[in-house]
This record gives C-alpha cells, structure tokens and sequence, in this order.
C-alpha cells in the first residue's frame, strides 16, 4: 500500500502532496497509461473508417475550412495551424507528414488529400514546407465523411473543450482495406496493404449475401493487395488466402518489367512499376553500387529515365545475357522485390486492439455500416416528424387565415389564444406568428397537402427501413452498388494496378550465369603452370605459347570464361577449376597445386572443358576402366572428388571424352596387343574401379580409344606431315570385351598410342 503524506492546510508546495508508493508499481502503472494512449489515440487505425486520430482531425479541419473538391486551394499551413490549435495538440511537424502522407499517390492507393506544389516525390524527396505548399480535399475524402451532418456518429469535446469533433467518420467509403494503414504501438504493430475497393464491395456483398460463408470464399473477388505503385504480386493463391484467413502474413512484391530490343540482337530491360514503399532513388543506388563492386559480373549499367512515368533501364554485359537470369540475380539482391507484411491489427468499435482475418474486419464494418444506415434514418425520420407538425399548423392557418390575421391585430398575446382556439402546440403557433407576409402567398392547400403527403410516403419508407434487417441489408447494397460505380475497374482510379500471378519455382541460379561469357584459351605446362589467355588463340602459335626454360605445354585448349575446367590426377581424383578464376596470361600463370589439394608426386593425366551431358572413358594402366558422365565427377572443394578406386602399384592412364556417335572401343597394351569390342560393354558409373577392358600376361594398358566402326580406326603416322591412317576392316580384332587380342594393322605406332 502506498502512504499518502497529506499536505498542510493552505499549503502550495508540490512536495507536499507527495506520494509514497513502490517504484514498480509506480512505473507499471504510469507506463500502461502511455500504452494505451499509444495504442488507442496514435498508432492503430479505427477498423470503422481506417483512420488514426490525427488523420481524422486533419480531415475534420479541411471541412471546417470547406476545403471541398470543387473549392480553392488553402495554405497547408493553414490546415496544419488549424489541426495543432483546435484539435491535435501536438507538434506542426509530425501532423504536416501525415497530411503529406495523405496526398502522395504513390503512398495512398486513393488519396484523401488533393495537394498542390512539393508533396514529395518516389525518389524518397522531402515535401515543401507547409508554407508553400496548398491543399484541399478528394472526393473519396468527402465520401468517407457523408453523414456528419446527418446525426450518424457521436461527437466528442476537443482537448480544451471549445469545440467539439466527431469520434469516427461515419462514410462508406471502406477506407481500413483500401487504403491500408501501418504503425507501431507499445507491444503491438499493424501493417495493412492497400486494396482494391470495387474487390472490396464485391466481397462486402457476398458477405451480405452469405453471412455464413468460408474466408476462402472471398478470395473469388479479393484477388490481393492493389498498391498505388502497382508491381507484381508473385505468392501463390493459397498462401494469399492462407494470409487474408488469418490476418497475418506476407506479400511478395516484384517490379515489373519488359525486355526492350534494340537492334542487332541488343536488348536493355525497362523497369516501370516498382514495389510499394521502396524509394527509387536509392533502389537506383543499390543496384549501381552492385554494379561497382561488380557482384553480378553480368549487370554492365543502371540508369533512371524516369519523367512522370517510372522508366528504370538496365543494361546487360553482353547480348548472350539471360534477361530471366539477371532479373532473378537483381530480385533476390535488390529491393525489385521486397515483402510486404500483414498484420491486420485494428481497434474495433469497444476500442479495443484485435488482429482479424478479412471476413472478420468485413462483417464488423459491415455492422458499423448498418448502424450508420439505421441513425441516418432515424435523424432523418426527426427531421420529417418536426416538418409535419409545422405542415398541420399551416394547414389550420391556411383554412382559418382570416381568422387567424383578425386573432394577431386584436390580441395582445395572440399565441395563447390560437392555442386555444385552433388546438395548436406552442411550437405551430410560434412557427404560425413567425411568418413573413409574403409567406402567405405561398400557402396554398395543394402545395401544403402534397409536401406532406410526400413526407409521409418517406416516413412510412424509413419506418419500414428501421423495422426490417432484410431491408437495412438491401439499401446498403443499393448504397455499395451506386459507390462501386464511382470505383469500379473500369474508372482510371478504379482500375487494378498490381498484377496477381504466381511466380514460377524460384530456380538455383547456375554459378557461370553470373559470369560474364569471353572465349579464353586454357593452357597448362609440363610442371603444372596454368593460365588462360583472352580469346582463341591458335594452339601452334610459339610466340603465344610461352614457358619457362625447361618447361614445355602438357594441355591447351579453347574454352569460355563460363566452363568449368576438369582436372584428372593419376591417384583416380578428380578435381574442377573455374574458368574464370584462372590466372591470366599475360604471365607463365601460376602452379596448379596452389588452387587445389594434389599431393606432391601425383602426375596430371589430363585437363579439359566440362561439357554438358558429355561422357568420358577412364582407364587405368592395369587394364580396368568404366565410362562416367562428365556432370557426376564436378567437385565443388579444393580436395576433388574420388572418381577412379585405383588398385595399389596401378595409375589413372587415359581420359578421353566420348564422341556422341562412337559405338566402338579400341584398345592396345604394352605387349601390343590390340581389342576392338563395342562401347556398351563399358559399364557407366559415377565411381568405381570398373571393369577388364584387355587381359595381360605381362605388362599393362598402354592406350584406349573410342571411335565410330562405320568409319575406321585411324591414328597418326608421326613425323611433321600430320598424316593419320585409317584402318577400315577391323574384323580380325573384334573381340568381347576382356579378351587378348592380336597383334596391330602394319604401320601402327611404335609408342602403342593412337595420338
């Protein structure tokens, strides 16, 4: 229990009347003051007409002001003066932002502010001061605020109690969804896409219709957010739905764009549309620093073009460019796609926060609708019950009008007497003595008798209204029908801006689309030195072709920046090498065993492109050997990857890529001995030791080819002509696989290798 100390009497000292109480439950208690001041009065929108507390006195402030459609423009300093001194007793600063907010277009998806002069721009520019800039009201403002007048809501005192303002905008405007709303509140948050509103109607509809109906169901009319900067929604529908269910979830937002072309095979992409919220300016930045810091090698330039419409054009590096590649690089990079959150977390009618789905916000709107429909007709049915009382008066002066002059010239107080003469009420008899004389003109019986027969034709009509639910539901229909024809998708402000269709798979983006693709010219030395050389150069070239004294070329051959480079080592690894991160030839280049872990000892048996789909044959010098696709022996580390289980005293000898039309396999040994058998009874693997290819009393495998039969069997002559021989009838050496064979056609090498 906290002590109070009371103050002495007649004393003024504030320490005084100091309270002793414990400092946490002073502090909680404190503290939960301000919470619910943050959340009820400043961050969470009304789920009746969408807006915070200072967005309403805004509005509230222009219709004092009749800052209407049709109107002049007024000093936003005016407005803002007006807002801070009679309504919002907070800073000019923070209420001139939310009337900026309220008059971008790219901000709000149907503005409430109609601004002239510096609002600010997309590039993320700051508006004008207030003192130059002007504003007014938009017709979707003045939708939201129809009905103040008509007895609808309840007003409030201001803050000092010389005026009054209403608690809520009583308009059907459905400003909560089309709109949207975001803000941060103590322990809570609210994050709200704009939507569009003919979708909103149609969905407010069904629920009309189907009070009873699935959150899935709206899905057939809301189609997703519409945000003012348009873009491209990407989620599946069942994650949409999922979101709109529940009330919480996300958006994936994408730029939209073209392929613009050129010429002669040139193309740029134009981006038009970017996702909400995102500031083109420094998008433009991100994108031109990645540009500079060359993290997407195949990105050359970005440059804005933009006038009133976005125009943002990005160049490739070359023309062999994927434009899907570069755009998927630049989505997941860049702010060209973003997510957008939804927390649709609102302060209901008993002002409290809750987060709804959207069927959920839809029927509690629905329900404030119906409850402005129903004080709208019973004020209306007031005014009418006032007018046919005045209307009965007149009609017994009317048929008593002599009378009734002779009563007022003769009579002292001549009220009380008609009263008693005529039966009237004060009210009739004061309207009655109110009465210009050129009033009595007009009071004729027809024109009398036929306003109040009309009135009571009304009268009966909203009589019906109050007493009927059916009825309620039908006029708001009637009422949503006529407003959907102001917004509907065939309006320039009714049509549907963000395009909803579902992304294809987000695809694993190949590391060589990331490279830019030049042809390079691979060359490796005897002690393992490897460079690459820009463009393709002639492999004979000596001048090109330089080495070290004593060292010479083992492998060179033509390739792009994109390939990847395989390595194959005599212990049965295989190692890989990216193209691009090879040194450059200007140089002897550098020793290979630097880029990968070869151990010393361990001789290279060949160097080659990876080809895609390619296969290639692997044999060992003790005569075993299989076939392996070059896509299964790519190694992503240093160590490489065991391909070929190589038996002890045995080596890695021959790697050869398979021609795709070679149906045969030719193999001689070191006893020169020669096999012919066909390829298929070469096994493919992805790793093993493989199988006999030719059977050996002494010694090894000396060389292994593939070739076409239909073609022959060639090998070179040797000698500086270049000359090969073909040897056409293989019949004596075609044999099954594992067999001896017999000895080589006259004139075969005496190396036992086919060159």
């Amino acid at each position: 229990m906290a002590d109070v100390i009371d103050p002495p009497a007649g004393s003024d000292d504030p320490f005084d009347s100091i309270v002793d109480a414990p400092f946490d439950a002073a502090l909680s208690e404190r503290y939960l003051v301000y919470a619910l001041s943050t959340i009820t009065a400043r961050s969470l929108p009304d789920l009746r007409d969408g807006l915070k507390p200072v967005h309403r006195r805004l509005l509230w402030a222009m219709r004092q002001l009749k800052l209407d459609p049709t109107g002049g423009y007024k000093k936003s300093a005016r407005v803002v003066g007006d807002v801070i001194g009679k309504y919002h007793p907070h800073g000019d600063a923070s209420v001139y932002d939310a009337m900026v907010r309220l008059a971008q277009s790219f901000s709000l998806r149907y503005p409430l502010v109609d601004g002239q002069g510096n609002f600010g721009n997309i590039d993320g520019d700051n508006a004008a001061a207030y003192r130059y800039t002007e504003a007014r009201m938009t017709p979707a403002a003045i939708e939201l605020m129809a009905g103040l007048d008509d007895g609808t809501v309840d007003y409030r005192p201001t803050y000092n109690g010389e005026d009054e303002e209403p608690e809520i905008f009583p308009g059907l405007f459905p400003n909560l969804l089309a709109n949207g709303a975001s803000g941060i509140a103590v322990g809570m948050a609210t994050s709200i896409p704009p939507q569009n509103v003919a979708e909103i109607i149609d969905a407010a509809v069904h629920v009309i219709d189907k009070p009873n109906c699935e959150p899935f169901e709206l899905m057939e009319f809301v189609k997703g957010p519409d945000f003012p900067t348009g873009g491209q929604l990407v989620d599946s529908p069942a994650a949409i739905a999922e979101a709109y269910a529940t009330g919480r979830g996300s958006f994936r937002v994408r730029a939209r764009w073209s392929v613009e072309d050129l010429g002669r095979g040139t193309w740029v992409i134009v981006v038009t549309e970017i996702p909400y919220q995102v500031q083109k300016g420094k998008l433009i930045e991100a994108i031109a620093q990645i540009v500079n810091d060359k993290k997407l090698p195949i990105l050359a330039d970005v440059r804005d073009e933009s006038a009133e419409e976005i125009r943002l054009v990005i160049e490739p590096r070359s023309r062999t460019v994927d434009p899907d590649v570069l755009m998927e690089s630049l989505f997941r990079m860049t702010d060209l796609e973003n997510k957008f959150p939804l927390n649709l977390n609102v302060l209901g009618a008993d002002r409290t926060p809750r987060v709804m789905g959207l069927k959920a916000v839809l029927v509690a709107w629905l329900d404030h609708q119906i409850e402005v429909l129903i004080r709208r007709s019973q004020h209306r049915l007031g005014k009418i019950d006032d007018r046919l009382e005045l209307l009965d008066g007149y009609l017994i002066a009317y048929l008593n009008l002599d009378r009734v002059i002779e009563i007022i010239r003769t009579e002292d107080e001549p009220k009380p007497v008609m009263m008693a003469e005529f039966g009237l009420i004060d009210r009739q008899a004061e309207a009655i003595l109110n009465m210009r004389l050129r009033s009595l003109r007009r009071l004729e019986e027809m024109e009398l008798k036929g306003e109040r027969d009309k009135l009571m034709a009304e009268r009966e009509g909203l009589v019906a209204l109050l007493e009927s639910p059916a009825k309620q539901k039908t006029r708001l229909k009637k009422d949503l029908a006529a407003l959907r024809t102001r917004y509907g998708p065939e309006t320039p402000i009714g049509r549907r801006r963000t395009l909803v269709e579902e992304a294809a798979q987000a695809r694993e983006i190949p590391l060589e689309a990331m490279i830019e693709r030049e042809p390079i010219t691979v060359i490796m030395s005897q002690r393992g030195w490897v460079r690459a050389m820009k463009g393709h150069v002639a492999l004979d070239a000596a001048d090109a072709l330089k080495f070290k004294e004593g060292d010479g070329a083992a492998f060179a051959f033509h390739a792009q920046t994109t390939d990847k480079i395989l390595l194959a080592a005599e212990d049965g690894r295989f190692f890989t090498l990216g193209a691009d991160k090879l040194p450059g030839g200007r140089g002897f280049g550098e020793p290979v065993r630097l880029m990968i872990d070869l151990p010393d000892g361990v001789g290279i048996v060949n160097l080659l492109p990876a080809r895609a789909d390619e296969r290639i044959l692997l044999a060992a010098n003790d005569g075993k050997g299989f076939v392996v696709k070059s896509s299964e022996i790519i190694a992503e580390t240093r160590k490489g990857r065991q391909v070929v289980n190589v038996r002890a005293g045995a080596k890695l000898s021959v790697v050869r890529p398979i021609r795709a039309d070679h149906d045969y396999v030719a193999a001689v040994g070191d006893n020169r001995k020669l096999v012919v058998f066909p390829l298929n009874e070469l096994p493919e693997m992805g790793r093993g030791q493989g199988v006999t290819i030719q059977k050996y009393k002494d010694g090894g495998l000396s060389d292994v080819v593939t070739f076409k039969l239909e073609e022959g069997l060639s090998w070179a002559m040797g000698g500086e002509t270049g000359r090969t021989r073909t040897e056409s009838d293989l019949t004596p050496w075609r044999v099954a696989r594992g067999a001896a064979g017999r000895m080589p056609p006259l004139g075969f090498p005496r190396d036992n290798t086919f060159g």
